[in-house]
């Protein structure tokens, strides 16, 4: 592991990244080597063989370290190559294991004594026996002798159970160290990379405010937070730089934006995942929307159910099916431009239809209307909030969504959880689903109150866990749900119901008395390959397939979107480009038929009207949103596209 000369490479601290199909990206400590193999299959070769040799750097770096620890501290010795137990931790159990073996000396010279003594009193104890006393002093005497005996035995268990224990720490301790030390060596790599970040992000700054475009750069930031900017103002930020080409990252595209120029207003531009098709997944927000539906089977199952309770944990089940395909999805969806729509006629093999539209641009809202030839039918409206935390980004999709059976009439409503994306800076991208999702029955007032556990680190339950209640009107519990979101979730059906006794908080818990649990959802496993294609699953797969008679305005027909689920990654950003400037233009040009110089929040709807949806006051909710006006299949059926616009 020693890394001495300058041409020699850190495995544990390096990034290897596809750069292209033949093109290998090495970075390490702020240093960037550019690598090119003679095919792709030569180019995965050798990305394979460095990981295999960077896990096995690793192992032979912590077992090394941990060794070098564990005898540091037992003998004293602190002339290592590394710094060992300087960590108030490390201290803390050294300082602990010194005073345990202090005291199991003073046991030892306590059980050498007792032994001593104890000897002493059972020879004067067999003298005394020896003599010619009385039979029933003798007795006595024998008495205390065995009673002698087994004090003496039990004050050496008592030293052999203290020797145990000090063993058996001295093990742990060898656990403690290895978990101490892995937890030292990812601090120490984390300040460094977070230091090689904040260099680039000086440099960048200074570049900006030196060069020639730096008053392009100046007006880039104030057009983030200006009077005129169409970010939400209730968007809060948190440790984040003041550099806007980092916060536009997480927020929606502007409209405006200042003209570029320049070297160094491209390299500010590069940071900017907005602006590229590199961040992306080949699918847009519209199927990614469809997708949710891939369980649909589960309500297909819940018109079959002979009570509202026991149809509400399917329902239930549904509404956390729609996540478990976020687990390894870190890229993010094309945004849909103004007007797209997606279509998924699948009536035949799913038995049923659906549509979606994008409604809005500022904010962005898509539309969404299932119908199924299975008696039920499902719509919503979602817009998408996020909030920058600095380390995370907390995506949280505002909207209602609705899901009726035709026969019961039961009324269905839910809002969906709060998704969020750690290691936005630093480290490996991972994603988790947190808050609560209360489901309501509108009609019979039956309510399931479900509730996502954040991952710790430090809990004793499995990741990604999900638990919840189904109670009647009347609040009295009928079932009980648990499982995870991206694997299972099951149903129990309570017998009994009581409080528990109360706690030193005293809070008193309910206790559940249940029936064995059923299954009622499992996550259908990824496809072969899955890996490297953007963990799609078997739905995933099909919905950009190119169909035949759907909308010019459907996102199969994106050709950004296209060109780079083919590969063609320059092209594709070249269109993406063209497709946002058409899209400002065409926004600009209904601002001077309205007469307004600019827009105000909110009031985009009023300059765009969806072909498809229509606003309408939610009688459940008393909020407006987009519900399905119908047209579009009847549209489908005699092929009269004639009133889409072109978007594309």
């Amino acid at each position: 592991m020693a890394y001495n000369c300058r041409a020699t490479i850190n495995l544990s601290m390096a990034h290897f990244d596809p750069e292209d199909s033949c093109n290998i990206l090495i970075s390490y400590g702020g240093r960037t080597y550019h690598l090119k193999a003679g095919s792709e299959l030569e180019r995965q070769q050798w990305l394979t063989a460095l990981e295999v040799a960077r896990a096995k750097a690793l192992r032979m770096m912590r077992t090394l370290s941990g060794n070098r620890e564990l005898q540091s501290m037992l003998t004293g010795d602190d002339s290592g190559d590394e710094e060992v137990p300087t960590h108030s931790d490390k201290g803390e159990l050294q300082n602990t294991l010194s005073i345990l073996s202090g005291k199991l000396d003073d046991l030892n010279t306590c059980n050498d004594l007792i032994s001593k003594h104890g000897a002493a009193l059972q020879r004067s104890l067999s003298e005394l026996e020896s003599l010619k006393i009385p039979v029933e002093s003798g007795e006595k005497l024998k008495a205390v002798n065995e009673r002698a005996t087994l004090f003496r035995i039990t004050s050496n268990a008592m030293i052999n159970a203290c020797r145990d224990f000090l063993d058996l720490a001295e093990v742990h301790s060898r656990k403690w160290q290895k978990v101490l030390q892995y937890e030292q060596e990812q601090r120490a790599r984390l300040e460094e990379t977070i230091e090689q970040l904040a260099k680039q992000h000086n440099s960048l700054e200074r570049a900006c405010r030196g060069g020639p475009s730096s008053f392009q750069s100046d007006n880039l930031s104030k057009g983030a937070k200006g009077e005129n900017s169409d970010e939400d103002e209730d968007t809060e930020y948190f440790d984040a730089m003041e550099d806007s080409s980092f916060i536009t990252v997480i927020t929606n595209p502007k409209d405006s934006r200042a003209a570029t120029g320049g070297n160094e207003a491209s390299t500010v531009e590069a940071w900017n995942a907005e602006d590229h098709v590199n961040f992306n997944e080949p699918l847009s927000m519209l199927q990614r929307l469809t997708e949710d539906l891939e369980y649909h089977e589960l309500l297909d199952k819940a018109v079959k159910c002979e009570n509202s309770t026991e149809q509400m944990c399917f329902v239930a089940a549904f509404s956390v099916s729609s996540y478990s395909t976020t687990v390894n999805r870190i890229a993010k969806p094309f945004n849909p431009m103004l007007g797209e729509t997606y279509e998924l006629d699948q009536m035949e093999e799913m038995g049923l239809r659906s549509l979606c539209e994008q409604v809005s641009h500022h904010p962005p809202a898509a539309a969404h209307h299932v119908l199924s030839k299975n008696g039920w039918s499902l719509w919503q409206e979602i817009t998408i909030s996020s909030k920058f935390r600095g380390k995370h980004l907390s995506i949280m999709p505002l909207g209602a969504i609705h899901l009726e059976f035709e026969a019961s009439g039961n009324h269905y409503i839910w809002r969906k959880s709060t998704s969020t994306v750690h290691n936005i800076i630093v480290g490996k991208l991972w994603i988790d689903q947190t808050g609560d999702i209360e489901i309501i029955n509108h009609k019979t007032k039956d309510k399931c109150l479900l509730k996502f556990t954040p991952y710790s680190y430090f809990s004793k339950d499995y990741n990604r866990k999900v638990t919840g209640v189904v109670t009647d009107s009347k609040e009295k519990a009928h079932y009980v749900l648990s499982g995870s979101w991206d694997e299972k979730m099951e149903c129990a059906k309570i017998i009994q119901s009581s409080h528990s006794s109360s706690s030193t908080e005293g809070k008193q818990k309910m206790v559940y008395q249940t029936l064995p649990a059923k299954l009622l959802w499992k996550k259908y496993p990824l496809p072969e390959n899955a890996e490297n294609m953007y963990y799609f699953s078997e739905l995933a797969l099909i919905l950009n397939e190119p169909e035949e008679g759907v909308a010019p305005t459907d996102s199969r027909w994106r050709p950004d979107q296209r060109l780079m689920e083919n590969g063609q990654w320059d092209e594709a950003n070249a269109e993406k480009q063209r497709l946002e400037e058409k899209q400002r233009i065409i926004h600009r040009k209904r601002l001077e038929e309205s007469g307004q110089d600019q827009l105000e929040e909110g009031k985009e709807t009023d300059l765009h009207t969806p072909l498809w949806f229509e606003k309408k006051v939610d009688p459940f909710t008393g909020e407006k949103a987009y519900v399905y006006k119908g047209g579009y299949w009847e549209a489908k059926e005699q092929q009269n596209w004639s009133m889409c616009p072109n978007i594309f």
